[in-house]
């Protein structure tokens, strides 16, 4: 899952951010709110992190500007506040969750992971809300919610690094990424940019898949990078 994580205490975000990573979600961080706000209109979020007491736009403002511009993604609030006050401005105002400091992440990671499911109705779902979710070309499918990947109906076992990797590039087929534009997305913005990980783990990735697949889904970009193949239109 893709996660914006706003919050402005360095320990505490380093925290998060390694904790989250460890249980294989995607997480884009930034410190203030003003960029915060910016980030989640521009980009589609599974779920948003949201520090109440940031710097430049507050928390509270932040969510209530977003869903008065339509922006459903969930939102757990984080403060270091617990008064019944905050938490029902924050529920009245559409967050999904509500989580006070100190807290564990386990703890963190499952509540996005309960506002995700009760978002996008995985019991109950319409099929537009359930292919929202469902990443799909040719045989090859990825299910973004409960981390499956399959191939000509074959379980596909991939560890959470090439999970996220291969729905990277699915989410955005034909379009090439960079080594960096992977590294800073999977791996995160501090990873070493002259390192060769991406290149083993798409080679990982193809070991699995491609024996099954011929289609050869992930292209090789010769001096930039790699993306995922769009498939021929049907006639």
């Amino acid at each position: 899952m893709n996660v914006l994580f706003v919050e402005d205490e360095a320990k505490i975000a380093n925290f998060v951010r390694a904790g989250l990573k460890e249980q294989g979600f995607v997480v884009d961080y930034c410190d203030n709110g003003d960029e915060g706000y910016l980030r989640a209109l521009d980009n589609e979020y599974d779920a948003i992190v949201l520090d109440i007491m940031v710097p430049g736009k507050d928390g509270l403002s932040i969510l209530k500007q977003l869903r008065q511009k339509g922006r459903n993604a969930p939102v757990i609030l984080l403060t270091a506040r617990n008064e019944l006050d905050d938490r029902l401005s924050g529920l009245n105002l559409g967050a999904d969750d509500y989580i006070a400091k100190p807290f564990f992440v386990e703890e963190l990671a499952a509540r996005i992971h309960a506002v995700v499911r009760r978002s996008v109705g995985v019991r109950g779902a319409t099929p537009s809300e359930y292919r929202q979710n469902l990443l799909a070309v040719g045989q090859l499918k990825l299910d973004r919610i409960t981390r499956e990947v399959t191939c000509n109906q074959q379980a596909i076992e991939l560890t959470s690094r090439e999970f996220n990797l291969l729905e990277y590039l699915m989410r955005s087929p034909g379009r090439v990424f960079t080594r960096t534009q992977i590294l800073e997305h999977v791996w995160g913005y501090d990873f070493n940019p002259n390192t060769n990980v991406v290149d083993v783990c798409i080679q990982r990735i193809r070991k699995k898949i491609d024996p099954i697949d011929e289609a050869g889904w992930i292209e090789s970009i010769r001096g930039v990078g790699y993306r995922f193949r769009k498939p021929e239109p049907q006639s």
